[in-house]
């Protein structure tokens, strides 16, 4: 199925200001469009190259199909002249890359959260029975995850996957010939080599440790080194992980810990002068 909202070049070009660099980030263009029934929505526009004619409509028809809270919204798209634009629903915080770095905003329960809204975007685009095919997304990063203006994640990128057959789909994950997209390929060796040593609190920020309640981060750490055996067929499905994510979530919450800069700053209000 296609989708209705097919947008000429002259109203895209409109839109980003002729893609001036405006507006620009390192994956696309952000934009306000009128869309035909009379509102203004905001839009993020990706150029894709001319020679990426595959990865366009695969893109393109995947998001015409799944609709899940956990991935991002496909507004329309624009091929003509050789432009391959893909227009989405612009999530207002960007990527998660942009926070990762900073454990006030994206404290140890939101980290949770995410990963949660993620795991359940993945088991919808993977094992949904109500579709006759699965989805493997191939491209997950820091740079894919977007998120919105609540912090909820949105799974975004789908110009690498790959669709298969629903009656393969218990089998395609543990496929040693499937090729992922990877951008950190040595933070595994070394999760992997922390996890056994047990020092994992030596890979993690100081005012992030703080915060973390040892339950939810042990369960967490025993769900990352199970994802990655290296025998393929014995690491857990995301149906599996997703469950033990959210009651990982679950005890972060009813754990939860305020960050040290957090309790100072209410000590010190709350302190007569």
């Amino acid at each position: 199925m296609i989708p209705s909202g097919i947008y000429v070049n002259k109203k895209i070009l409109s839109a980003t200001n002729n893609f001036s660099t405006y507006g620009i980030n390192s994956a696309g263009y952000k934009a306000q469009l009128l869309r035909w029934h009379g509102h203004v929505i905001d839009i993020f526009a990706r150029r894709l190259g001319k020679y990426q004619e595959g990865e366009f409509w695969m893109e393109v028809s995947l998001l015409s199909s799944l609709k899940h809270k956990n991935l991002v919204s496909l507004v329309g798209f624009c091929d003509e002249n050789d432009e391959k634009i893909i227009i989405t629903k612009r999530e207002t915080r960007g990527s998660l890359f942009k926070y990762l770095r900073n454990p006030m905003m994206l404290t140890w329960v939101r980290r949770l959260e995410i990963s949660v809204g993620i795991a359940q975007a993945l088991s919808y685009i993977h094992y949904d029975e109500s579709r006759d095919f699965s989805v493997i997304h191939r491209n997950i990063s820091r740079y894919t995850v977007l998120l919105n203006d609540d912090w909820e994640p949105k799974l975004s990128h789908f110009e690498y996957s790959m669709k298969i057959q629903a009656s393969q789909r218990h089998n395609s994950f543990h496929a040693n010939t499937l090729r992922i997209w990877v951008n950190d390929n040595h933070l595994a060796p070394l999760f992997i080599a922390h996890y056994r040593e047990k020092k994992l609190d030596n890979l993690i920020n100081r005012d992030l440790w703080v915060q973390i309640d040892l339950h939810s981060f042990n369960m967490l750490a025993e769900i990352a080194y199970a994802c990655l055996d290296k025998e393929r067929s014995r690491r857990p499905n995301i149906d599996d992980i997703a469950p033990r994510l959210e009651k990982a979530l679950q005890l972060a919450r009813e754990n939860r810990r305020f960050p040290v800069k957090c309790v100072i700053y209410i000590l010190f209000i709350l302190t007569p002068s």
